[in-house]
């Protein structure tokens, strides 16, 4: 039986998308050929961290949003509204509560916050997960930078120096890694899924616990546990008496694994929502504006996956969305839809590799309108029955915006809520 909607990405557009459409009693699907930017960023949930060619941190996003709609007036927050943006930023913090991931924001609910980087500079943020929020930079605490002799891509005493720089007082320390595993090599998911032992958690907590001075809170990489995290995040708080908090590290991002895996197993124990990985999308039809169908390749043969409604979630380039050749050409990777991007590889980049205002193949994207229908540069309707999701979307920068998951979340709130079945 064909599906009321079929989400191609599983990102983190994609996984809210098909959990929407369950909530409303809708039957949806999600194929993707793999997981999108969740494993790569820092788990948290950006709103609007940066207006475009402005270094200083915003500090309200939603009360930014008219500047930023003042320089890009195509960009999804104009089409969604800040309205449904605040729905979707609600309805995400509700639902990982209630699967034991929970979120919040700084003092403030309605303002970003400032969370350490792996290197000791600030990041603004609305949300994260409450085993990052200790870190919060108006704080006052001293900062211990904990990190492990061994372990790569986490430099605890280049953090500390930064954050000492900024007008923080932070101190580093090191502890053996063998305290977590005798494996020398090792990623920060092999650390967190030997942390999920409690045996191996109160062994790390009873060695830490002697450096910590009285009245620190306690930055360490972001490895404590992967099933069982709030718990070994409960236990190492219990246990030192101190405001412990986690530091994203390099790829792979485990906060974003974490919520990944959580939104997965809720759409496919709870909700009964198939998440099927490994599918290309590789053609499809469509007949009157409307998309039949799509095919994606499969290790046996190709498949054939029939809708009502098709969402497209799949990313940028990020995602492989979207992808160019070395004549410059660049295209839509599933439904072919006209992207804004210059045609012209001598117009993709600006002359100074850090230019203030992004760079335009960043900025190019897939129009749509106020239901997340694509469009033409006309204006018109392309397919009837395609919504759009995520990072796709035409004079929209992400990235360097710090919009990335709040553009994912309001997207994929008001594409699904607007759908209509004859």
């Amino acid at each position: 039986m064909p599906s009321d909607l079929l989400i191609i990405g599983a990102g983190l557009a994609g996984l809210m998308a098909g959990i929407h459409a369950a909530q409303q009693g809708l039957r949806p699907r999600i194929i993707a050929t793999g997981f999108g930017a969740t494993h790569w960023t820092a788990g948290t949930i950006d709103v609007l961290g940066y207006l475009p060619g402005d270094p200083e941190p915003v500090h309200h996003p939603f009360q930014a949003v008219p500047q930023l709609l003042a320089q890009r007036p195509q960009h999804p927050y104009g089409l969604v509204g800040v309205p449904a943006l605040r729905r979707a930023l609600q309805h995400f913090q509700e639902l990982t509560t209630t699967l034991g991931l929970p979120y919040g924001g700084g003092r403030n609910p309605h303002t970003n916050f400032l969370l350490p980087s792996p290197l000791g500079a600030p990041r603004p943020t609305f949300l994260a997960p409450v085993a990052q929020r200790a870190g919060d930079m108006t704080r006052e605490e001293p900062y211990l930078i904990v990190g492990f002799r061994g372990m790569r891509d986490f430099y605890p005493t280049l953090m500390a120096e930064n954050l000492t720089r900024q007008g923080h007082e932070a101190r580093a320390i090191f502890l053996p890694l063998d305290l977590i595993t005798p494996q020398q090599d090792n990623t920060p998911l092999h650390l967190a899924r030997a942390l999920d032992r409690e045996a191996v958690a109160m062994r790390l907590a009873q060695a830490l616990k002697s450096h910590i001075q009285p009245g620190e809170r306690v930055g360490l990489p972001a490895i404590l546990g992967l099933e069982r995290h709030q718990q070994v995040w409960g236990l190492m708080q219990e246990i030192l008496a101190a405001p412990i908090f986690e530091i994203p590290t390099l790829p792979p991002s485990v906060p974003g694994i974490r919520l990944t895996r959580a939104l997965r197993r809720h759409l496919e124990r709870d909700l009964q929502v198939p998440v099927d990985l490994g599918m290309t999308v590789m053609d499809f039809h469509a007949q009157a504006a409307r998309v039949q169908w799509v095919r994606t390749r499969a290790s046996a043969r190709p498949l054939k996956h029939r809708a009502q409604a098709f969402l497209l979630a799949t990313g940028g380039f990020l995602g492989g969305g979207f992808t160019s050749d070395t004549r410059g050409r660049a295209w839509e990777t599933v439904f072919h839809l006209p992207l804004t991007i210059p045609q012209d590889r001598g117009q993709w980049f600006r002359p100074d590799f850090l230019a203030a205002e992004g760079h335009p193949i960043f900025r190019g994207g897939l129009r749509a309108d106020a239901e997340m229908r694509p469009v033409d540069t006309t204006g018109r309707v392309v397919y009837e029955n395609v919504r759009l999701a995520g990072d796709l979307f035409t004079d929209s920068d992400p990235l360097a915006e710090r919009s990335l998951e709040g553009v994912a979340l309001a997207t994929a709130w008001v594409a699904v809520h607007g759908l209509k079945f004859a």
